[in-house]
């Protein structure tokens, strides 16, 4: 499958990038992700081969305004959804946003049944209780259904 570009409000949802127009490498350095800019560069190859195998659908968390990068969320083929925002962007609403909208596209286009997460700390607990996730599943696993 192509990229799917979802407009989450105050944030827009594309691809990772890394190209002549626009580079997502820096904010993956910046937000911990990768050590390096050779390592972003793998990981935004990766996230497009998985798009194009249909393995999982990723998007950059973008700024409206200014298309800066600001984060990442990924929904895995098995609905199993993750998200990171840059250290600048955190407890601004950017995850609660992007997890959202991802859902959405995740039960809607994907037609997923339910989606989980593995909220590791209490930020990202209280990010899933906010985003109707509930807890109670083996081993941390939280889900949100349709």
């Amino acid at each position: 499958m192509e990229a799917v570009e979802i407009n989450a409000g105050e944030f827009y949802l594309r691809g990772l990038r890394h190209d002549d127009r626009v580079d997502d490498r820096v904010p993956l350095v910046g937000g911990g992700l990768v050590t390096d800019l050779d390592a972003a560069a793998a990981h935004v190859a990766e996230r497009t081969r998985q798009w194009h195998a249909d393995e999982s659908c990723s998007w950059a968390v973008c700024d409206q305004l200014t298309g800066a990068a600001v984060g990442e969320v990924v929904l895995t083929a098995r609905g199993e959804l993750t998200c990171w925002t840059t250290p600048t962007r955190r407890r601004r609403g950017v995850a609660t946003h992007a997890v959202d909208a991802v859902a959405r596209f995740g039960f809607g286009f994907l037609d997923l049944p339910l989606i989980t997460a593995r909220p590791e700390g209490e930020a990202a607990r209280r990010l899933a209780g906010r985003t109707g996730f509930t807890a109670g599943g083996p081993r941390g696993v939280w889900t949100r259904l349709r």
